[in-house]
């Protein structure tokens, strides 16, 4: 079966066309995305007319790419940009009326779950009790347990375009401003340490997302040409390092490293301040990059329900 799957992020829509059946892996065929960052366009707590307009853009250009590759069903949801718009749900209803389109907004602990098993599936059962940890652009997603539903899914409003926007607005950002949001991020995470700890001691610690993937490849993971099945990880002593530095570089500098873009160089240091806060205050020394996440994790969800 052809399916069509649409991923309304905080910084990227994402349309991705996979051949999925029962009991395979999903089988990508062709994808295309736009930089929208949705959570840079409020107004007030609302999302902007402007992006709006872009949002049904990208949709009708995405019915499009359906029927030119013969998808036979879509799937769509909206991420933590959507979710805490406080006009989210008319902004999709609009959509629905242009487009015809339902895009489904996903709570953040069901985003924390269905990012979670898309990284079960993937290492698999032999990796015991797994952690996981995804920082998007607008949320943090917490997830640790031993079967497919895991013990605990936290969802916590830290990812780092949010951060980046309410908390550092120089370039770079002055040191004050660094260490206020550095004490904001522990306080928040430390909140919910507890609750990930008696989830137990995880055999394997894991981490997705693009803000993990590119303090990966700085640290000397191998780049993503070099294909998914290669291991990549980062340590924790590498990560308190790049927060450190990153904060004191300019985005133009931030670009210039291996593996980070121009357009996500801005959203790095704060990124990097969740993720040395998350693996010190869960005591993680060291996580696996895992090239699924919360896409995959939909997209095997929907499989699990195909007749065989």
């Amino acid at each position: 079966m052809r399916l069509g799957v649409l991923d309304v992020g905080s910084n990227t829509v994402h349309f991705l066309v996979v051949d999925a059946h029962q009991g395979g892996r999903p089988l990508p065929v062709f994808s295309h995305k736009a930089e929208l960052h949705l959570g840079d366009h409020m107004e007030d707590d609302r999302l902007s007319a402007s992006v709006t307009r872009q949002l049904r853009a990208f949709v009708d250009e995405a019915l499009q790419i359906a029927e030119d590759k013969g998808v036979e069903e879509m799937l769509a949801f909206a991420t933590s940009a959507v979710r805490d718009a406080d006009n989210g749900d008319e902004v999709l209803a609009s959509v629905r009326e242009g487009t015809g389109v339902d895009i489904r907004v996903l709570p953040g602990e069901e985003e924390a779950r269905l990012t979670f098993l898309a990284c079960r599936r993937w290492f698999g059962w032999s990796s015991g009790r797994v952690l996981m940890l995804d920082i998007g652009g607008g949320s943090l997603e917490i997830a640790a347990g031993l079967d497919e539903e895991p013990d605990v899914a936290i969802s916590l409003p830290l990812g780092a375009a949010r951060l980046t926007r309410d908390w550092l607005t120089g370039d770079p950002p002055k040191p004050e401003q660094v260490r206020q949001l550095r004490k904001h991020v522990r306080a928040e995470i430390a909140r919910r340490a507890v609750d990930v700890a008696k989830a137990g001691t995880p055999d394997r610690a894991v981490a997705t997302s693009k803000t993990f993937r590119q303090l990966a490849r700085i640290s000397g993971a191998a780049p993503s040409a070099e294909g998914v099945y290669v291991r990549r990880t980062v340590t924790h002593e590498d990560v308190t390092d790049l927060a450190k530095r990153l904060a004191a570089m300019t985005a133009d500098q931030r670009a210039e490293l291996p593996g980070v873009s121009l357009v996500r160089a801005p959203q790095l240091a704060a990124g990097a301040l969740v993720a040395d806060a998350a693996m010190d205050l869960l005591g993680l020394t060291e996580l696996e990059i895992c090239p699924w996440a919360l896409r995959e994790g939909v997209l095997l969800r929907r499989i699990d329900t195909l007749a065989s």
